[in-house]
């Protein structure tokens, strides 16, 4: 038997300070909407949809809702918020569904076994955990498990490769990936240490190129500067050409 929700029609503003007072009588607020129906602002019991929403089938799970004056309807949670800082519900949406009419939904994939190529020094990778189908409210099935002992390295499963029934219809394409068998490898330099690499080398490639002064060395292995004071030094001890001169002749 489905579970049953009561809830109960909230009436007045619906507006942020409503919410919280809705709230803080230990309920939260809701909107159940369906074909054929006017939308209700309804409350209801906070731990009934966790217990929903951790069960088995999770989102798909499909219960009864009971609201005051009004007949039960099947519904399914389509989407819910949670309050990000303690992580509870404070909003859900409620959609009422036809049994004999099939629904789209997300349906999570369960991997099955360890692949040969883990066995190998790989990982498997699990590219999409849910995949979209169609199907009636009554074969949603809670997931679609699938082995995957049977991957080698650098194997891949599509969506072609998952169990097929012809109670549901994939709406994800078939060729897209779910999983694969990847090798481990050293995480890649990132744009800026590339960069910055290509300028070192590129720096100290120009550096060894560039021609070096030459260093001119006299004889001993003195460089040429004190080889240039040398001239300087013999200037200094020339005689003056005006004292020659007047050098005084000897006697004859």
């Amino acid at each position: 038997m489905p579970e049953v929700v009561v809830a109960k029609p909230r009436e007045g503003k619906f507006n942020k300070n409503a919410a919280r007072r809705v709230r803080a009588a230990g309920k939260i607020p809701a909107v159940l909407y369906g074909p054929g129906h006017d939308p209700v602002a309804i409350e209801v019991d906070p731990k009934q949809i966790s217990r929903l929403l951790f069960s088995e089938t999770g989102h798909n799970t499909i219960f009864d809702v009971e609201v005051t004056g009004q007949k039960a309807a099947k519904v399914m949670i389509v989407d819910w918020q949670r309050e990000p800082l303690n992580d509870q519900l404070i909003h859900i949406d409620l959609k009422r569904i036809a049994m004999d009419k099939a629904l789209r939904v997300g349906v999570r994939v369960k991997l099955l076994g360890i692949p040969e190529g883990v066995k190998s020094g790989g990982i498997l990778d699990q590219v999409m955990r849910e995949v979209e189908i169609e199907c009636l409210p009554a074969d949603i099935p809670s997931h679609i498990d699938v082995d995957v002992s049977h991957l080698e390295l650098h194997q891949v499963l599509r969506v072609s490769g998952l169990p097929h029934s012809e109670k549901m219809k994939y709406l994800t394409p078939e060729n897209a990936t779910v999983a694969h068998v990847v090798t481990i490898r050293e995480e890649a330099p990132t744009p800026t240490e590339i960069e910055a690499a290509e300028a070192a080398a590129a720096a100290a490639a120009a550096a060894e190129a560039a021609p070096a002064e030459p260093e001119v060395v006299r004889k001993g292995g003195k460089p040429a500067e004190d080889a240039a004071k040398k001239p300087e030094a013999a200037a200094a001890k020339k005689p003056d050409a005006g004292a020659a001169a007047k050098k005084p002749e000897g006697k004859k």
